[in-house]
């Protein structure tokens, strides 16, 4: 997998020195064993949702990160994924597209599910005891092509 690092300012985050890496994954490779079905067959979201997020678990395994949750949810909402990395966690959401019709998969978080995964990770951190660790959010943007083929996937370091 050829990757870089692109540093540039995210229109996700209020800090101009979130970061970017991105990696453009060859077309013919199978992503995380999920492709099951036959070419012709379509995918549920949640199908969809599941490839992307092993994939951005992936990834962040990659990158040295130890995931501690998937999908951990409250009443309050439901956080993606969580890592940890030293004294830090990371919170991310990762978001798919599988076209581009409708925008990439970075412009779909708002400040709605901004706001709402801010505050389901401050409910993490208090359940778990983790008030004093340092904290990240970060967005896995991916994108999906037939057969849930991992086409290409963005981190955006900072995101909010």
């Amino acid at each position: 997998m050829d990757s870089r690092d692109i540093s540039r300012k995210s229109n996700l985050s209020a800090d101009p020195a979130a970061s970017v890496s991105r990696h453009d994954v060859n077309p013919n490779a199978r992503s995380a064993g999920l492709n099951s079905k036959p070419a012709a067959q379509s995918y549920t979201r949640k199908e969809k949702g599941r490839a992307a997020e092993e994939a951005a678990a992936l990834h962040l395994e990659q990158q040295g990160w130890i995931i501690r949750d998937r999908n951990w949810s409250c009443r309050t909402g439901e956080l993606d994924l969580i890592a940890a990395r030293e004294d830090l966690i990371l919170f991310v959401e990762v978001r798919s597209r599988s076209s581009s019709a409708f925008g990439l998969p970075a412009e779909s978080v708002d400040a709605r599910k901004i706001h709402k995964v801010r505050h389901t990770a401050e409910v993490y951190l208090h359940r778990f005891g983790l008030s004093d660790r340092r904290i990240r959010f970060d967005v896995i943007a991916v994108m999906l092509g037939r057969n849930l083929q991992i086409r290409s996937l963005e981190q955006i370091e900072e995101a909010f």
